[in-house]
């Protein structure tokens, strides 16, 4: 039980896998607790230029600059009615993790996070910010804490609005934030400020990462030249530390959603 929420059992797929909403019944099939759909952006986007994904199989490392390519969150509001209307949604917990359009400036980016999540409130179970993707341009600075605060504060905002309008009954849609393994520990601190002021109901660590391990394997060493977030076993250790930290900061009273480290 977290954040409002029952889980089968702790193990989710992590947004990524699926997009654009198309196999929303196949994860709880496959034995998943819970599963995250997207991200999504309010505009559609084809993501950035292939090849864009690149695999170390000895490294056990993938390297992906993929640039939320996904329907937008119009289309993905349709996607997730179907689904609820032909009586396939899954029993197990369901969110959506959010993410800024590339055409939209970072200005503007607390509006462009709201308008996904206005359009998605009453399809998903809980909400995923992602400020973290290395993928999109300067997307990471939206981790600052004034920045971040903005979008939170708009979010908390429809947040309240959706669940007036939705009438007796209605609870508040939880709102976690995803960080980078790339945040120094005083920036991961000022992440954790926000949690009570904005009402977050836990956080995910982490995203993938921009360093690169030293390593002697060829193909690994060629595909860390690429530009991209690395994710796999690299990440792990670096990842572990950030939940650790996290942990401690909130005195184990945060919900902390791990992302990888799970390779079998």
């Amino acid at each position: 039980d977290a954040f409002g929420l029952r889980f089968p059992n702790p193990v989710g797929l992590a947004a990524g896998m699926d997009k654009g909403a198309v196999a929303v019944p196949a994860w709880e099939s496959m034995g998943f607790g819970f599963s995250e759909l997207g991200g999504v952006t309010r505009h559609g986007q084809p993501g950035n230029p292939e090849p864009r994904m690149f695999r170390a199989p000895g490294e056990e490392a993938l390297l992906n600059r993929m640039g939320f390519n996904n329907p937008g969150a119009d289309v993905l509001a349709e996607r997730l009615a179907r689904w609820h209307a032909r009586g396939r949604w899954p029993s197990h917990p369901v969110g959506v993790n959010l993410g800024k359009s590339k055409v939209t400036p970072l200005g503007e980016a607390a509006s462009d996070y709201a308008y996904s999540f206005r359009k998605l409130w009453g399809l998903a179970d809980f909400f995923v910010v992602n400020v973290s993707s290395p993928n999109t341009p300067n997307l990471r600075q939206l981790q600052d804490k004034s920045a971040l605060d903005e979008i939170l504060a708009a979010l908390q905002e429809v947040n309240a609005t959706e669940q007036r309008a939705a009438g007796v009954g209605a609870r508040l849609k939880p709102i976690l934030v995803k960080v980078a393994p790339d945040l120094t520990w005083d920036a991961l601190d000022d992440v954790v400020s926000l949690v009570a002021p904005r009402g977050l109901a836990g956080l995910v660590a982490t995203n993938t990462t921009i360093a690169r391990p030293p390593t002697a394997d060829p193909v690994a060493r060629w595909v860390y030249r690429e530009t991209g977030g690395l994710s796999g076993r690299p990440v792990r250790e670096r990842s572990t530390e950030v939940i650790r930290h996290l942990y401690r900061q909130t005195a184990g009273r945060v919900p902390i959603i791990g992302v990888g480290g799970i390779s079998s």
